[in-house]
């Protein structure tokens, strides 16, 4: 049986390809994205493709970022910490803009699999004794 430690680098491994599949995707066909990924963005405003591969290209750089940290826990903590970051702030940010009705409260349940769902994930996996659980177990 698999230990937490090898699910743990399985699953930085599987969110870093989808995270770099997903800015790719982002930068080459970036009103391709916005009309297609099924979370509704008409809903945030008018397309803007610059900005879209922008934060496309950030998706890939977190995406290698979680890659590199599968092949060296220990010490790739602080890389992780900044990828958890995003992706907690990501989800407050749409949090924040339902709440004020800048999004319409179908978000709460679009955005739940692909913003809240991560952010939450992340957020508990750089809790520092989940961390340290699932680091040191060999």
């Amino acid at each position: 049986m698999k230990s937490e430690r090898q699910i743990f680098k399985l699953f930085l491994r599987v969110a870093g390809i989808a995270m770099i599949g997903n800015g790719l995707w982002m930068v080459v066909g970036a009103l391709e994205w916005f009309f297609n990924i099924p979370a509704d963005m008409p809903a945030t405003g008018d397309p803007n493709g610059h900005l879209i591969r922008d934060v496309g290209f950030a998706y890939i750089v977190f995406g290698c970022a979680l890659n590199w940290c599968a092949l060296q826990l220990q010490s790739r903590r602080p890389l992780f910490l900044m990828v958890s970051f995003f992706m907690v702030a990501h989800a407050l940010g749409h949090w924040v803009e339902i709440l004020l009705g800048l999004l319409p409260a179908s978000h709460w349940w679009l955005d739940f699999p692909l913003v809240f769902l991560p952010g939450l994930v992340f957020g508990a996996l750089a809790i520092p004794r989940v961390w340290a659980a699932l680091v040191d177990n060999k």
